[in-house]
Parts: structure tokens; C-alpha cells; sequence
């Protein structure tokens, strides 16, 4: 299985934001599944192109040494991910969490939940995985 994490986040966004959404998702994805789902299964952390270069999306990949995917903003509107009233239209006024992690999934991914929202409202997170279709 293949386990992408999408972020989205505010400008001012600290690390502590987007660890804290991200383990809120994985707490949910477990519980939803009823199987543990861990940071050891993640494989990448993806968001919009133009937030891949931010000190704490940055800091987080290091920490759980994981690639960031970079996604154009055109394949993000392209995603089926929840609208958001907060999310600008250059995003496709939908999750941009939820966009990224399909979107840097590939196709034929499925989310594990809705997003989920860091207690101080700065970053949201959603998981999304799809098979191993390799050999």
C-alpha cells in the first residue's frame, strides 16, 4: 500500500501545526479502519507547488525522512476533494490536503477519511493510499 499525507496550510503555519493534523488523520484513519495506520507507513507528504518550499512542510519531511510531491496547482482542482470556504480559488476552492494526497497518490486512490484540522486552525492533513500494483 502506498500512503501519501496532503497538507494544507496558512503562510504563518509552525511545524507543531502540521505534525499535529497530520496525527490527528492517522488517528482517525486507524480508528475508521480498525487497524493501526503509523508515520512508518507514509511515503510522502504532498501540497500545493506553490507551498512545497515552506520551512515547516521542510522540517516535517525531514523529521520523518520523506520526499514532498509538489503538486501543480492545475491537478489540484482536477482532485474530488471536499470545497472549503477557506481555500482560495486558485486551489479549486476544495481541500487542498485531500486534493494533494489523491493527487500525489496516482490514480485510483482512495481517501481514508475527511481532512483533519490542527487545534490552532493553521494546517489541515488527509491520508490517501492506494494498492501496490507493482511486482
Amino acid at each position: 500500500m502506498k500512503l501519501v499525507a496532503g497538507l494544507g496550510f496558512r503562510v504563518g503555519s509552525e511545524v507543531e501545526s502540521l505534525r499535529s493534523a497530520l496525527q490527528t488523520a492517522l488517528d482517525a484513519a486507524s480508528k475508521a479502519h480498525g487497524k493501526p495506520i503509523t508515520l512508518a507507513q507514509l511515503s510522502a507528504l504532498a501540497t500545493a507547488a506553490d507551498k512545497a518550499h515552506h520551512p515547516a512542510l521542510l522540517q516535517l519531511a525531514a523529521e520523518l525522512q520523506v520526499s514532498i510531491h509538489p503538486i501543480p496547482l492545475p491537478a489540484l482542482a482536477e482532485q474530488s476533494a471536499a470545497p472549503s470556504a477557506h481555500v482560495p480559488e486558485r486551489y479549486g476552492a476544495h481541500s487542498v490536503a485531500e486534493a494533494a494526497a489523491l493527487a500525489a497518490a496516482g490514480p485510483g486512490a482512495t481517501l481514508l477519511g475527511r481532512r483533519s484540522i490542527s487545534p490552532d486552525r493553521m494546517a489541515t492533513a488527509a491520508l490517501a493510499s492506494i494498492e501496490n500494483t507493482s511486482p
